[in-house]
């Protein structure tokens, strides 16, 4: 177990190079096991979920050559040689799971047990389980196995939620079943158009991404091709808070500009604004001379930030938004409607001095600016882990981050990136 060291009071400034979108990559690589010819991924983050798929696909045959430098992973599966995942490798992450659909589609079974991830509350399999039961498979969900078998077929689906996952593993399953099949309710998040595009540019027929209806014309065979990650816009909106919250300018570079459209209005109501070059693909966060300031709703109505599927505002920047507010003055609602668990890392803001309100699982009001003090916390999962250390930036005094790993699963080496931008960090 890793420990970050932090020291408040210094400003967060510079250039930072956004990595890869650790929701896309990861599908992608369970993708590459549809087809027996070379896939390479460009834009690749070194991150521990990263490396947890890429173990997890040697484990079904996959061989795999990793470039660290420029940032390339290529796979090349000419044989599954099993169907099955081991428990340990499952548990360490929650995308273990998307390799169902990819088995499902090249051999016709899967074996899995249940899988890990962020303890951020109940995340169910069940759409999963029915668009593969309409695909033509036999689903059995055992207590420490998950069992899948049959035959695919087209088929048109209604999903009951719009599950980002589980959009992911029936499209995945979908483009090598015979016929056609309709994806209706489907997730639009940028990583599930990332998604298409690679298995279009293995030879799928997919049309609709980045809509809520996707078409699929199910192909015989897919080949290999080469297809880029898309930007994090996660890691880009979690620095942007980080130098907002310290009163620093920041430059990103290597976005995609369109996901930011979906943030900026969420964070221009904390007073954060910036510019987006599409040429050369930028983003610049100038602080204003007035300390952030809330804008209220007509009326003066006290605002509120809720999350849902997108393009409404992503629930894995909420906790990093939460921190935000501490240091903006007014008061807002932040109403957590996808998941009953991500909320309960204010118990550490208000220990650091944060004015929150807890008025139930899924709803706080934080009223700011408040001074907050360093102090020792455990990261409870990737989004929290990350919003603690920004609330450490901005605090007085020192702080000590445990259970670090947990935000090596999804920020590429934090206390390097925020040492090259002013902070007092270091990892024990």
């Amino acid at each position: 177990m890793s420990k970050l060291l932090l020291q408040g009071g210094r400003t967060i400034a510079g250039t930072h190079a956004v990595s890869g979108n650790k929701n896309a990559v990861l599908p992608m690589i369970a993708a590459s096991l549809l087809t027996a010819e070379p896939v390479t991924l460009l834009n690749v983050p070194e991150i521990s979920d990263v490396s947890g798929m890429l173990d997890a696909a040697k484990s079904f045959g996959a061989k795999v050559v990793r470039d660290l430098k420029e940032h390339k992973v290529t796979l090349t599966t000419p044989k599954l040689k099993t169907a099955k995942i081991s428990a340990e490798l499952a548990s360490r992450m929650r995308t273990s799971f998307l390799f169902a659909g990819p088995l499902l589609a090249r051999v016709g079974r899967a074996s899995l047990p249940p899988p890990g991830g962020d303890a951020i509350g109940h995340r169910r399999l069940d759409t999963h389980f029915a668009g593969f039961r309409a695909l033509g498979a036999k689903a059995v969900a055992g207590h420490k196995t998950l069992r899948f078998k049959g035959d695919l077929k087209g088929a048109k689906i209604l999903l009951d939620e719009a599950s980002v996952t589980a959009t992911e593993n029936i499209l995945m399953a979908a483009v090598l079943a015979k016929g056609k099949t309709e994806i209706y309710n489907a997730a639009s998040e940028p990583h599930i158009v990332d998604l298409a595009n690679m298995l279009n540019a293995m030879g799928a027929k997919i049309a609709g991404a980045g809509t809520n209806r996707l078409l699929v014309e199910g192909v015989e065979s897919l080949h290999g091709c080469e297809a880029r990650v898309g930007c994090d816009y996660i890691e880009a909106g979690s620095y942007i808070a980080a130098a907002a919250v310290t009163g620093g300018e920041l430059l990103l570079t290597g976005i995609d500009p369109e996901p930011f459209e979906v943030l900026a209005g969420a964070f221009r109501r904390f007073g954060v604004t910036w510019t987006i070059s599409v040429t050369e693909k930028t983003l610049h966060y100038v602080p204003k001379k007035k300390r952030l300031k809330m804008r209220y709703d007509l009326g003066d109505a006290i605002p509120s930030v809720a999350d849902g599927i997108w393009p409404a505002f992503p629930s894995d920047l909420m906790s990093i938004l939460i921190v935000l507010a501490t240091q903006t003055r007014g008061t807002c609602l932040f109403f957590e409607k996808m998941f009953e668990s991500r909320l309960y890392f204010v118990d550490h803001l208000r220990q650091m001095g944060a004015k929150i309100v807890q008025c139930d699982p899924h709803r706080v009001v934080v009223t700011g600016p408040s001074q907050l003090y360093g102090g020792t916390f455990s990261s409870p999962d990737i989004r929290a882990g990350i919003a603690l250390v920004i609330a450490a930036l901005a605090a007085k005094g020192p702080s000590t981050i445990l259970n670090a790993e947990i935000i090596d699963r999804g920020y590429v080496a934090v206390e390097q990136q925020l040492s090259a931008l002013g902070a007092n960090i270091e990892r024990k």
